[in-house]
């Protein structure tokens, strides 16, 4: 019976691992402000350059075979790679103006609702009870967190950074729209040949934006702010992102958004406890509203797989690349395998 299990054990620790180095970014880029003299643009560059590289290495160092019907298209590169470019460097600013914590929780709580909203306005998808109470959550959270964060201190909440945020969710949910679009007309291709060859437009994207901000660190603390740029580029990207797609082929797509969900909760942790972010009342409460509006999609989705008591479901094309999460369900395009032809 264990070594029955024992893929999916494996996997869980891998998305858990997973969400919980994604959470780390954010920290890193704030430690990385000061002293380095990179802004998050610049930041944003040197996290996907040196992704790319570490993805690329170990794509060669596994000799991967080509998938049939697996080629990434120029054009879904791009795509995905603008996506990406308008998720990360929005995200790092975000951090920058209104602190990780709230950056990272209206960034990971509205992207699933508005890739919700989006799938039902432009594929027909149904948004269903759990959808419109997460529509509900999303909103009331937002109002919550601008309206009663504060006007300076730590604990602040800037309007700026939290419109900052949404537009990084824009983003994100533009990935995964696309993803499920792709997915349906069968030309998804690898995830992981996706995700690497994203982080590389990404990086030739911002490379004329990060050369005008400050592309190269300051000399003072040279050695430390290599240390971070490395862990950047290493863990909570190449590690990362390798771990999630191998724990996510043998997870359920409610499960990984579960499991995704350590990510801002990591990031808030880290925020208080290093950074010395202060939780407001009005930033906790906002913070729960959102993160149950993710809760509520997740739970419609489970509800949605019990009606298939005999099927398992294996998301259709890339994961989204830049960050996480499966929050959203998997869609129409994913595909449906027995349990019988499941290892």
């Amino acid at each position: 019976m264990f070594f029955r299990h024992a893929p999916a054990t494996r996997g869980l620790i891998y998305v858990v691992v997973a969400a919980t180095g994604w959470g780390t970014a954010g920290a890193v880029a704030a430690a990385l402000y000061g002293p380095s003299g990179l802004g998050p643009l610049s930041l944003t560059f040197w996290r996907a350059a040196g992704g790319f590289v570490l993805l690329l290495a170990v794509r060669m160092a596994r000799r991967r075979p080509a998938r049939a019907g697996g080629r990434v298209a120029v054009h879904r590169v791009v795509a995905t790679g603008a996506g990406l470019t308008v998720f990360q460097a929005a995200y790092f600013c975000a951090v920058r103006s209104t602190g990780l914590a709230v950056a990272t929780v209206v960034t990971l709580g509205s992207g699933p609702v508005l890739i919700a909203l989006a799938a039902r306005l432009t594929m027909g998808e149904r948004l269903g009870r759990g959808g419109a109470l997460a529509v509900a959550g999303a909103l009331g959270g937002l109002a919550v967190l601008v309206l009663g964060g504060g006007s300076g201190g730590a604990g602040a909440v800037r309007p700026a950074g939290v419109g900052l945020a949404l537009l990084s969710a824009s983003g994100y949910a533009a990935i995964t729209l696309l993803t499920r679009w792709w997915g349906r007309q069968g030309v998804a291709g690898d995830p992981f040949d996706t995700s690497m060859w994203a982080f590389g437009m990404c990086a030739v994207l911002l490379l004329p934006a990060a050369w005008a901000e400050g592309l190269l660190p300051h000399a003072a603390h040279l050695g430390r702010t290599l240390l971070l740029l490395g862990y950047l580029a290493s863990v909570p990207t190449a590690l990362a992102y390798g771990l999630y797609f191998a724990g996510a082929a043998v997870l359920r797509s409610a499960t990984v958004s579960v499991v995704a969900l350590i990510e801002p909760v990591s990031a808030t942790v880290l925020a208080v406890a290093l950074l010395g972010e202060r939780l407001t009342a009005a930033t906790v409460l906002g913070t729960v509203c959102l993160l149950g509006a993710v809760g509520s999609l997740v739970a419609d989705e489970a509800r949605g797989m019990r009606r298939l008591p005999r099927q398992t479901v294996v998301t259709g094309g890339a994961a989204p690349v830049a960050g996480s999460r499966a929050a959203a369900g998997p869609g129409r395009g994913s595909r449906r395998v027995p349990e019988s032809r499941r290892r």
